[in-house]
């Protein structure tokens, strides 16, 4: 049984911010994790994306944070991309809106002189990507031997960022007698090898496990022949704009990101955005407001938003790649029937892809509900590179650009079922030339006798 904040010891100034906040509840990572942050051993939680971890740290740290006049922060939160950091940041300053707390947040991308400035002010707590931490602290603008707390937050995705050198290095530079706190969603041998190194005996909370089915959330799939068949169906299913009222499709690249998302401007410009790591800073920025706010329906990523960011009310998850870890999958959909609302997912799998469909069904324990493909939705044989090779083909330097003419949806199967006949241009050389003067099959080097 949840128990409420008002039960919980919080001082008057952090109780008035919960008030604020609306927050009545605590969620089950709330409750469990409370009074073991407070009691000081190191912990770790395993929790899923939207089950609030943040709140869950981030009270029980500020309720024992005493004023001090140090100017080193005495609290570090590491998290793995700067959305989380801006986010945690917000968090923070929302809950010390009645007690004098000096929060700063650093991340990369940006000019890190002015973060230099920010922490010469003071800084109780820093919130930070690892990468920008550990400049911040090789450059000698950040001393962390003062740090007493640090909390690794979403560790498992800052591992699959590939920032296991940055975190065991920060690990060196900061104070051995501290407490240790670090959440995941998931439990793999890298997390595993983290806390063995640098963890003294931690106490492990495990809530809302990696396979377990969220009941709220409607699940169901489709078999697709390939890349361009899936741009077809997306396209079809994005038009009932009653139904998809506010749509996250994860793909597995940036590159294919960027790709679905000039396919899909076609027909829905106004109502779209995609956010991937190469994407700058003020963009990302830029499109998480705008579909966070109602302004488009529609937001294209990869798994980088996956797990942490808190994105409500979303109607639909479409997993237009499929994962290939079924933990991801799980992430991936937890980000609709949130705060107890009804969800859907929608899974695209192709043949090459059944096998890891299998594994999230054998993950869940359950199978997910295959749908016939709607009559309209074109079935093209047109295939990217990437099926090209797959397929063991050999691909030409043209292929790219027939792929991008042949791209756009319906009324297109007669384009894509045509036949390139590779002779055709020989056949014009030879009537044009007499015979064949170039080497090979790409008919450079042509010079008129």
């Amino acid at each position: 049984m949840m128990s409420n904040f008002n039960e919980i010891n919080l001082n008057k100034q952090l109780q008035n911010a919960i008030d604020d906040l609306g927050f009545e509840q605590q969620t089950p990572i709330q409750q469990e994790t409370y009074s073991k942050i407070l009691g000081g051993k190191d912990l770790v939680g395993i929790a899923q994306t939207g089950t609030g971890k943040t709140i869950a740290y981030c009270l029980p740290l500020l309720q024992e944070l005493s004023y001090s006049k140090q100017n080193n922060p005495r609290i570090l939160i590491l998290v793995p991309t700067r959305e989380l950091v801006a986010q945690v940041v917000e968090t923070l300053e929302q809950l010390t809106k009645y007690i004098t707390c000096r929060v700063v947040g650093v991340y990369g991308g940006t000019n890190m002189n002015t973060q230099k400035k920010w922490l010469e002010n003071g800084a109780d707590i820093v919130v930070a990507t690892p990468g920008r931490l550990y400049d911040l602290a090789l450059c000698r603008a950040l001393q962390l031997k003062g740090v007493k707390k640090v909390v690794i937050d979403e560790v498992d995705v800052m591992l699959d960022l590939g920032f296991r050198f940055q975190l065991t290095n920060i690990f060196e530079l900061l104070s051995i007698k501290k407490q240790n706190i670090m959440f995941s969603a998931t439990m793999t041998e890298d997390v595993s090898d983290l806390i063995n190194s640098f963890f003294s005996n931690p106490e492990k909370i495990q809530i809302a496990l990696s396979g377990t089915p969220l009941d709220n959330i409607t699940q169901t799939k489709y078999a697709v022949p390939n890349y361009y068949s899936k741009e077809n169906l997306l396209a079809n299913i994005l038009n009932d704009k009653d139904e998809m009222k506010k749509v996250l499709v994860f793909v597995s690249s940036k590159k294919i990101a960027d790709r679905l998302y000039e396919s899909m401007s076609e027909f829905f410009l106004s109502d779209l955005a995609v956010i991937h790591s190469n994407k700058s800073q003020n963009y990302r920025f830029r499109s998480i407001n705008q579909y966070d706010e109602g302004k488009v329906r529609i937001l294209i990523a990869t798994d980088i938003i996956a797990r942490g960011l808190d994105l409500d009310k979303i109607s639909h998850v479409i997993n237009f790649d499929t994962p290939t870890f079924p933990e991801n999958y799980m992430h991936r959909i937890g980000r609709t029937g949130r705060a107890e609302e009804q969800g859907k997912s929608i899974l695209f799998y192709t043949e090459r892809e059944e096998y890891y469909s299998d594994k999230i069904e054998e993950l869940m324990g359950e199978k997910i509900l295959e749908l016939e493909m709607p009559e309209e939705v074109e079935i093209t044989q047109q295939l990217t590179t990437e099926e090209h090779r797959a397929n063991g083909k050999n691909v030409f330097r043209n292929d790219k650009k027939e792929e991008r003419e042949n791209s756009g949806f319906h009324e297109k199967s007669e384009k894509n079922q045509q036949v390139n006949d590779r002779d055709q241009w020989r056949k014009a050389r030879d009537r044009k030339y007499k015979r064949s003067i170039s080497r090979g099959d790409k008919g450079v080097n042509l010079r008129k006798k």
